[in-house]
């Protein structure tokens, strides 16, 4: 009988219990980030920069993953890069100007001038970080179920 790799494993583990909760936590994400960051009108927010286009994608992609990682049940879990990721993965969606922390620290000229060209990547590079977080959490939690057979 030939072993399976960990990922197929993991898909197979998967209990309706954590698919709900990875899309309950996908879903809850993907409207408040959004909300927050104002990519869609609402009442609460207002955008001052308007958004590039590839904010709802990126958005998208990473409440997925950390829908994902927060629904799936393991032994362990690599924490600090999920909540890098996460924090990375925002300010790439998030208007530079909006971010009143930002702003306090380093002023709209500097947002405007260095930040704002490379938001896509730091929010690129924030889903990659978090895509790492799921696989080391998937890996863990295949190594510690039995093998089948």
């Amino acid at each position: 009988m030939m072993r399976q790799s960990w990922p197929v494993r993991v898909g197979q583990a998967l209990t309706l219990r954590e698919v709900a909760a990875s899309v309950c936590f996908a879903a809850i994400g993907f409207v408040l980030v959004g909300t927050v960051t104002a990519l869609w009108s609402n009442p609460w927010f207002v955008r001052m920069t308007p958004a590039a286009g590839f904010e709802v994608a990126l958005l998208a992609a990473q409440s997925l993953l950390g829908g994902l990682y927060f629904g799936i049940r393991a032994p362990s879990c690599g924490i600090k890069s999920a909540s890098s990721g996460g924090i990375l993965g925002f300010l790439g969606v998030a208007c530079p100007v909006c971010n009143k922390v930002l702003l306090a620290i380093f002023g709209t000229g500097f947002l405007l001038t260095y930040f704002e060209p490379i938001r896509l990547y730091v929010g690129l590079i924030g889903t990659g970080i978090l895509v790492f977080a799921l696989c080391r959490k998937l890996g863990a939690r295949a190594m510690s179920e039995p093998l089948a057979g």
